[in-house]
């Protein structure tokens, strides 16, 4: 009966590791990770792909030594005593260096995209001298929404003819895109999904991201981080558009925010 058990333990990691190799490959429907609608995002999906290979190995590896001890050692057939030992210094070394290493190497070897995702900021010049490129729009995570604010007319965020909208990003198109983040109140975190984007949003820490779309059209910002009773609808949209659809939808969020009087539409024929 105990080998019995053994072959049951047997097959989690190795139903684990079909159904992780059948979502991979995009059978039954290709769920694994969303659409990639980013300049970088092949270069994080290829940091993540590597990252479960070669974490994947280390498991079917480790798996396989522990289904061994139990079978070999299992007490329906082992009938000699049992013999404690103090165990192996070189033994535990060595799965401490292992480790270790693979971890350093992860390291090592994801510095270059982390640095072009997380300090390398796009840059404009001016003047002939390279100065980090000014936010978009400054996002604003509250409990429970995005709060997001684009520049007006003096090309500043943070004055008073800011045009402020509420879930709705917008930005240009096959352009190099900077927003600030930050938390009004509890620790959020910006995820859009299919931008490859997310960082958690401290309360007052002032934090910047950027991106580059290539694909028209609309996608998820949401909350990666627990963030209170109504995290589950923390959600908004950000849609990419061309910089003259989104320099018109500008200009009329600006129109009916300066909007003093209500003027109702007039009725149609008949009514």
């Amino acid at each position: 009966m105990g080998r019995f058990w053994s072959f049951l333990f047997l097959m989690v990691p190795i139903v684990g590791v079909a159904i992780f190799v059948a979502a991979a490959a995009g059978w039954p429907a290709n769920h694994w990770l969303p659409e990639d609608v980013s300049a970088h995002g092949h270069v994080i999906d290829g940091l993540f792909i590597f990252i479960l290979w070669l974490t994947g190995i280390i498991f079917v590896l480790t798996g396989l030594v522990l289904f061994w001890v139990l079978w070999t050692y299992d007490a329906e057939v082992t009938t000699e005593p049992v013999i404690f030992t103090h165990g192996s210094h070189t033994l535990e070394v060595v799965w401490s260096i292992i480790p270790a290493a693979v971890l350093l190497f992860i390291a090592i070897y994801q510095m270059p995209e982390w640095y072009a995702n997380k300090l390398g900021r796009p840059t404009i010049d001016v003047a002939g001298v390279k100065v980090p490129k000014p936010a978009l729009a400054a996002v604003t995570g509250r409990q429970f929404e995005w709060r997001i604010r684009y520049a007006g007319k003096d090309g500043l965020v943070g004055t008073p003819d800011d045009i402020h909208v509420v879930n709705d990003l917008h930005v240009p198109l096959q352009e190099d895109v900077v927003l600030e983040i930050k938390a009004e109140d509890v620790l959020h975190s910006f995820f859009l999904p299919h931008l490859r984007v997310k960082q958690d949003v401290v309360p007052g820490m002032r934090q910047y991201v950027w991106f580059r779309a290539i694909r028209q059209g609309s996608f998820d910002i949401v909350c990666a981080e627990l963030c209170g009773w109504g995290h589950y609808k923390m959600k908004g949209r950000i849609t990419i558009e061309s910089r003259e659809d989104f320099d018109k939808w500008l200009a009329d969020t600006a129109a009916r925010q300066e909007q003093s009087l209500f003027v109702p539409a007039p009725p149609a024929e008949g009514e």
